[in-house]
């Protein structure tokens, strides 16, 4: 009896057994992909991203030290949390008592946040930008009908440092003007879903692989070229009283964009005060103007690769020039008497420019502003840039004024761009801002371009250099010059041309020096341009603001000397 009663129990046992290894059998090798995605949906969920905006970044560069040298990476774009407090006023039972309270949290009076509430029902904002301390008090007043949200932005720590440059993020969530609104597709971040992992612990994991945020953008612009530009545009405003101005700085072999310095400039943080939008527009590279005496450079440049004159080809300056029933008078009115190309730059004479120009066809002339970028815009990647369209059609007498830089327009940028090729053998380079874009460990950097066309000769180039240094030397661009440098340069004195009608202030100028050094080996090229200042030419107040930021460069990039100064 009781053997029996151990076989059954023994029996039993083994079917259970049995029945539980068939069963794992069963749940484990033949249903596993099942209770596995069960498994997963518990340890897993989805929901709704959006990445970060991209930064903006620039890195001190001296040229000895290669492109970033040894600085320490500045940022000028970053993103920064902000936080702004809303109500819903039907959800509020005594609307005195919680504007006296939410008044003190947030630093406004209870009339102000009465007056956010006391007309609507519906859901309010009262105030953006909180500070942290105030997000703090209300988080603690656990009011009835206030909400917090946490809105994504942007600081920009350099506040007032190239402003026009950088742009900012509007209030849409766009980025509007330089670099913020031509990169805005790459910087912004993109909306995703973004897998969630829970374990035990509950802490949650995104997805490494998944990447919505934008991309990085580093700039070419040197923090300390840029910031002592700007530094003599606020100088040159107070001496001078200049309505405006601007500075370019590049390097003429490469196109490398060292500084773009606009006066006045504005506080990115706080962009939604200005009242004037017209400080929001990069006048470098968004407004035109006609150049003046500048010009004349351009214009010699064609007469001596085409074959027509040389340096030391003379002519006889009476102080005026009749074409068809126009008279064309030197800037200062005065009479030179015989000059030769070289001396026309150095006093800047109008009548010798005019002289160059009747040399040459009007269609060579036409194809040579082609050829020196002034008729297309440079590509430069900041948003809005403009270009002129100098087409010349009427009598001989707008190619002579042309000449010399009147009833033509360019923007600085694009002059300053012309004026490498006379820097950089004949050749010109294409500009660029933007050092590297760079994602996660994905990084591309911009290679200078150069053009294989040679717009003037190897030797014109040399020529022109070689009279631009004399008019630092011996010229109207001696304020220029720096003990131990040869420096190649030259003034400009423009008309302001009437905005509604044909003819010219009386009262107005724009002042401009435009050089390179050192002459015989370029490393840098600075563009001066002042508006209205309140002196009589470029001699008294353009010259000496490069001469001011050529021996800054020089200095700070050690660039050993021409000669040395105890001998010459």
């Amino acid at each position: 009896m009781r053997s029996w009663r151990l076989n059954t129990v023994l029996v039993l046992i083994i079917i259970f057994g049995v029945a539980i290894v068939g069963r794992l059998f069963y749940l484990q090798l033949l249903n596993y992909k099942f209770y596995q995605a069960q498994a997963l949906g518990q340890q897993a969920g989805f929901s709704e991203a959006q990445g970060q905006r991209g930064e903006i970044f620039l890195k001190n560069s001296q040229e000895s030290k290669g492109a970033y040298g040894t600085g320490d990476v500045k940022s000028l774009a970053i993103n920064k949390e902000k936080w702004a407090v809303s109500a819903v006023p039907q959800k509020i039972e005594d609307k005195n008592i919680f504007s006296e309270l939410l008044g003190k949290a947030i630093g406004e009076s209870k009339e102000f946040v009465l007056s956010k509430i006391e007309t609507r029902d519906s859901y309010t904002v009262i105030k953006k930008d909180l500070s942290k301390a105030a997000v703090e008090e209300i988080e603690k007043m656990k009011l009835d009908g206030v909400s917090l949200e946490n809105i994504p932005g942007r600081y920009y720590p350099q506040e007032k440092i190239a402003s026009q440059v950088i742009g900012f993020l509007g209030g849409d969530g766009a980025g509007q003007y330089g670099i913020e609104g031509y990169y805005d597709e790459i910087l912004k971040g993109q909306a995703g879903i973004k897998e969630e992992k829970r374990g035990l612990d509950l802490i949650n994991f995104s997805a490494p692989e998944l990447d919505l945020n934008g991309s990085d953008v580093y700039l070419t612009i040197d923090d300390n070229i840029q910031f002592e530009a700007e530094s003599l545009l606020k100088e040159a405003q107070k001496k001078l009283n200049i309505d405006s101005g601007q500075i370019v700085v590049l390097k003429p072999d490469t196109g490398r964009v060292l500084a773009i310095a606009n006066f006045p400039s504005f506080d990115l943080n706080f962009y939604s005060k200005e009242k004037d939008l017209d400080i929001f527009q990069n006048s470098a590279i968004q407004k035109l103007f006609e150049p003046g005496s500048i010009m004349k450079p351009f214009t010699m440049s064609m007469g001596i690769n085409e074959g027509k004159i040389t340096p030391d080809t003379t002519y006889t300056d009476y102080g005026f020039i009749k074409i068809g029933p126009a008279t064309i008078y030197n800037f200062d009115r005065k009479k030179y008497g015989q000059q030769t190309m070289t001396g026309v730059l150095e006093k800047s004479i109008n009548t010798g420019a005019v002289f160059v120009s009747q040399l040459i066809s009007h269609q060579t002339f036409l194809d040579y502003l082609g050829k020196f970028g002034f008729n297309e815009k440079t590509g430069i990647e900041l948003q809005g840039e403009v270009s002129s369209k100098n087409v010349l059609n009427g009598p001989d007498v707008e190619f002579a004024t042309a000449s010399f830089g009147q009833g033509i327009s360019v923007t600085p940028i694009q002059i300053a761009r012309g004026f490498s090729v006379i820097a950089n053998g004949g050749k010109l380079a294409n500009l660029y801002v933007v050092e590297k874009i760079a994602k996660g460990e994905k990084e591309t950097e911009t290679i200078p371009q150069v053009s294989n066309e040679q717009i003037i000769s190897k030797q014109t180039a040399s020529q022109v250099t070689t009279m631009l240094t004399s008019v630092v030397e011996k010229g109207f661009g001696s304020g220029a010059k720096i003990p131990g440098y040869y420096l190649a340069g030259k003034t400009g004195t423009a008309q302001v041309p009437f905005k509604d009608k044909k003819g010219y202030e009386t009262d107005k100028t724009i002042q401009t020096f435009i050089g390179f050094g050192p002459a015989l080996n370029p490393k840098f090229l600075i563009l001066v341009k002042l508006d209205n200042p309140k002196v009589s030419s470029s001699v008294l107040s353009a010259v000496p603001i490069f001469r001011k930021l050529a021996q800054y460069i020089i200095n700070y990039w050690q660039i050993p000397p021409d000669y040395d100064t105890t001998k010459k």
